[in-house]
């Protein structure tokens, strides 16, 4: 009995977790139906309430947004727009601060979380995975000798909490795994492994 217990424990946390989530964010998406004015709302026009409508409309004005602003138009609407948040003491310390950390992990050409990397934290002998997000700047690199980069450390099972080291580029190994796989191999914590290594380790 106990094994059959765990069996369909297996099946459905897995299941259970991955419903709440997604009844998480798309709940927090229809938020965004709270800016129409109140005789535009759906529940005021159909009479009823529509799940996932907001998160399809956060979707819509997403894109839109992005279409508008690859245009020439829409980019200098977009240096106004930062320009007046500029101009604002608290906004800007925070929108710029925003802003910088986005752009970085989100854009395009950004190269954070693009490599999975092998450090020994928090001591000597003890390894964790790690993922590079660069190199030192600013007046930091003033006061490293050597070849140093930033790194990455997430804790599990919550990798989106941890700690920012700079170490020696020659202290860590780069890993051949993708980011995907690291990330799957920190949350389960060390339970799942990417195959290609696994089938590595067994030649």
């Amino acid at each position: 009995m106990k094994k059959y217990l765990i069996t369909g424990l297996l099946i459905w946390i897995p299941l259970a977790i991955t419903l709440w989530v997604l009844q998480l964010i798309v709940g927090t998406m229809d938020q965004s139906l709270l800016l129409l004015p109140p005789r535009y709302q759906p529940e005021v026009l159909l009479g009823y309430k529509i799940p996932g409508l907001g998160a399809l409309l956060t979707v819509v004005v997403v894109f839109i947004t992005g279409l508008l602003a690859s245009n020439i138009l829409g980019q200098r609407l977009l240096l106004l727009w930062e320009y007046v948040l500029g101009r604002i003491p608290v906004v800007k310390s925070i929108y710029s601060g925003v802003k910088q950390v986005s752009d970085t992990l989100f854009a395009p050409g950004g190269k954070a979380f693009r490599k999975a990397l092998l450090v020994q934290y928090p001591r000597q002998g003890s390894w964790t995975i790690a993922f590079l997000t660069g190199q030192p700047g600013g007046d930091v690199a003033n006061y490293l000798r050597g070849d140093f980069v930033s790194v990455y450390v997430p804790t599990t099972p919550n990798p989106t909490s941890g700690f920012f080291l700079m170490m020696p580029k020659g202290d860590v190994i780069e890993l051949e795994m993708s980011v995907d796989e690291a990330l799957k191999y920190v949350i389960s914590m060390g339970v799942v492994y990417p195959e290609q290594s696994a089938a590595k380790g067994r030649q």
